[in-house]
């Protein structure tokens, strides 16, 4: 039962291969310009798919692509740059990224065509369904979607809580255990899961992020035909990709942290002579990020590298992106005073924009949780 993405007809052709500092600086317009002026009514639950559309029009959702030089230290570049504006476009844009590279590093035709060319130039979208099998994995939770094998494919039965950047013709990445002998798990399926086929329910409304279009998805004898796949199994191929996911995410903390360091710089002139005496004061921020900035850079040359150490200090940098803007947002506001703390104003929804980025999969009691277990697995007898 092959399946169709929904496009958009009416957006532009993406620029993927344009130089970076081109992609970059179309990016930078797109932040400071219009993204900016809505990031209060997205975090207040404005879906941007313009914004986002504008943003693949650069050549932005594309640039991690192999197809178009697998160039993740661009993405994280990008991503940060979006991120200072709107923490929430940036992670709209992470959801974006990772359900092309499912796509892609799936290998099967059906979705490494047409379909993800319209993904990357922003004709369609899709995000990831993937925090409750991370989880699981990692033996925090279970798994919550049921295949069970049928002529030509799978049945998958099963509701997640909130998946993000999904809605009516779109789709995203997810993955099912597959259900065999004495209705234990034989193993895992990955594939693409089309809305128009899902049943898609409101979430509880959370304290900032309303704008990523999250929904409560529930599945009911779901067919996954082969067109569809992207892994069987899917435990190998997620652990080929695991390292470029997680270090993909870097860059809405680094963005968050950056956003914030220019609204404390926005207030040194007029409240410098009393904010000397805060801790996180915006020279030491700055140093903090450009170390973190150059260490997810090096790590993005190899995002593929297989080697244990790797992912651990791929782990490590993505924890440590979580914790600067977490202190970051905090002495944001905090230099800024009473202006800082109303409703509208930028440094109260980064504080919150950082809480995400702090507990979105995966956490950081996510990350330390793998981090030791790792250590451990890697450390002589």
């Amino acid at each position: 039962m092959p399946s169709a993405l929904a496009l958009r007809p009416d957006a532009d052709p993406a620029g993927p291969d344009r130089p970076d500092e081109a992609v970059l600086a179309g990016v930078a317009a797109i932040a400071d310009g219009p993204l900016a002026a809505a990031a209060g009514a997205i975090d207040r639950g404005t879906y941007p798919l313009d914004l986002m559309g504008a943003l693949a029009g650069e050549g932005a959702l594309a640039l991690h692509l192999d197809r178009h030089g697998a160039r993740f230290g661009a993405a994280v570049a990008a991503m940060q740059t979006a991120s200072r504006a709107c923490g929430a476009t940036g992670f709209l844009m992470w959801c974006h990224d990772v359900c092309g590279l499912y796509m892609e590093q799936s290998g099967n035709p059906a979705l490494t065509g047409a379909a993800l060319d319209a993904h990357a130039a922003g004709r369609s979208f899709g995000g990831t369904a993937l925090s409750n099998p991370m989880k699981a994995f990692a033996g925090i939770e279970p798994m919550l979607l049921r295949a069970r094998p049928v002529p030509g494919g799978y049945e998958v039965s099963g509701m997640l809580p909130w998946v993000s950047h999904i809605g009516p013709g779109q789709y995203c990445g997810a993955i099912a255990g597959v259900v065999g002998a004495g209705e234990a798990i034989s193993h895992e399926i990955m594939f693409l899961l089309h809305c128009d086929r899902a049943e898609l329910r409101p979430c509880p409304h959370f304290s900032g992020m309303e704008g990523t279009s999250t929904w409560g998805l529930r599945l009911e004898r779901y067919f996954v035909g082969r067109d569809d796949i992207v892994a069987d199994p899917a435990r190998p191929f997620i652990g080929r990709i695991r390292a470029a996911f997680i270090l993909l995410q870097c860059g809405m903390g680094l963005g968050v942290a950056e956003g914030s360091l220019s609204a404390m710089l926005a207030v040194e002139e007029t409240l410098g002579h009393v904010n000397q005496f805060l801790d996180d004061r915006p020279d030491e921020i700055a140093g903090e990020l450009a170390d973190l900035r150059g260490r997810v850079m090096r790590l993005a040359q190899t995002p593929y590298d297989g080697a244990t150490d790797y992912l651990i200090d791929v782990l490590d940098a993505r924890a440590q992106t979580s914790e600067l803007a977490l202190r970051a947002s905090q002495s944001s506001l905090l230099h800024q005073g009473a202006r800082g703390y109303l409703t509208s104003a930028a440094p109260q929804r980064r504080i919150r924009e950082a809480h995400f980025v702090a507990i979105v999969t995966p956490a950081i009691k996510h990350l330390r949780k793998e981090m030791a277990r790792l250590s451990r697995e890697v450390m002589p007898a």
